[in-house]
């Protein structure tokens, strides 16, 4: 754009807030990938929001460079990058495939300051090098570590305040569906708050209703149920899908999201699991975020997904497919008592299948229905 010559009469175009500005593909609140159209207007009010609570980060050194390492064609990707140019910091980008040696190469050479990390990346972080070093590499000008598209483990994100003890860890919450953040952590005292996803952005509207509730009636805050947004960042529809869109969004403008989330009395959200992803053993719902949380804080476990297993007693079990440490020779027994202490009964694992690798997809977002079809298949 720089060098090239400009046409003699550039094309005008005219577009309208409404026209739609992105289609990103998303599995949607219904299980089936499907186009979300975002409009201008449902950007435009995302970067308001980021514009609106900047004076509440002003405590924290204001980003001179920050690394996106999430894909571009993902929401939380784009969004990234649309915020850094909206705000006129400077933007770095590794071209190709992820590759953990070249972001911290990239890190100590341009001197970067906030990087977005899915949650994989994060754990292969504080799992390279030795000691509280990062393979030798020099990564002290981070300040602020932001971390979306799936949940981030206490465990991990203690390592990596070990590992790098002047960052901020900011955790946010949103949807492919509403334009990127409609939770998130601003400034050193929100992003404190432990395993919080940050407070309520600008212009935006949530209220947590009951699980498959058709009246929408708001519950009180500390109430699980499943949260609604609706706002400006709310997208017009699925392509070419009237059905997904109706099922989505209500009449109000109401967007059910299909997460099981609650508030507390100072507003902080706390995402709990994907409501069709509850294991139902006997009259009980579990939750596998809760429990794969706990798996990746064992010394001897790499990584870790929960699903359910089908039992005819009880309906379905808790089944953990477990990605050992180099060297560990951590058995199924040892997993299940470390998990049975720490919860109540109907929330054991009653299975467990140790595995090379846990599938995820680019955005870091665990690949659950792949992990059940390999259990199914060895039944």
């Amino acid at each position: 754009m720089m060098t090239s010559p400009a046409p003699a009469e550039p094309r005008r175009v005219q577009v309208s807030q409404s026209d739609t500005a992105t289609i990103l593909y998303s599995s949607g609140t219904t299980g089936r990938v499907k186009g979300v159209a975002l409009t201008h207007r449902n950007w435009i009010s995302t970067l308001a929001g980021v514009y609106a609570v900047r004076s509440a980060a002003a405590a924290s050194p204001q980003a001179g460079v920050a690394l996106c390492t999430v894909p571009f064609f993902h929401v939380y990707g784009i969004a990234f990058c649309l915020r850094v140019l909206a705000v006129g910091d400077t933007l770095a980008s590794i071209s190709g495939r992820f590759d953990l040696v070249a972001m911290m190469r990239a890190i100590e050479r341009f001197r970067i300051t906030h990087v977005g990390w899915a949650p994989p990346v994060a754990v292969a972080v504080v799992k390279h090098g030795d000691g509280n070093e990062t393979g030798g590499y020099d990564l002290s000008s981070l300040q602020v570590i932001t971390c979306g598209g799936a949940p981030l483990a206490k465990s991990v994100i203690d390592k990596l305040k070990k590992r790098l003890p002047n960052i901020q860890v900011a955790q946010g919450y949103g949807l492919t569906e509403t334009a990127a953040r409609v939770f998130g952590a601003v400034g050193p005292e929100e992003m404190r708050v432990e395993g919080a996803n940050g407070k309520l952005m600008p212009n935006i509207e949530v209220k947590i209703v009951e699980a498959d509730s058709e009246t929408g009636i708001g519950l009180p805050p500390l109430m699980q149920g499943e949260i609604w947004v609706r706002g400006p960042c709310i997208m017009k529809g699925y392509v070419g899908d009237e059905e997904a869109t109706a099922a989505a969004l209500d009449s109000e403008g109401w967007l059910k999201t299909g997460d099981l989330c609650y508030i507390d009395n100072d507003g902080y959200l706390f995402f709990v699991d994907r409501i069709k992803e509850l294991i139902k053993y006997k009259a009980y719902q579990v939750a596998p975020a809760e429990l794969e949380h706990l798996l990746q804080s064992h010394p001897d476990i790499v990584d870790a997904a929960v699903i359910p297993y089908p039992d005819e007693e009880a309906g379905q079990v808790p089944m953990a497919f477990v990605v050992r440490s180099s060297g560990s020779s951590i058995d199924e027994s040892q997993v299940k008592d470390f998990i049975a202490k720490q919860v109540a009964p109907y929330k054991k694992i009653r299975r467990v299948a140790f595995i090379n690798s846990i599938p995820k997809s680019a955005q870091g977002k665990l690949m659950r229905k792949e992990l059940i079809k390999l259990a199914l298949s060895k039944l």
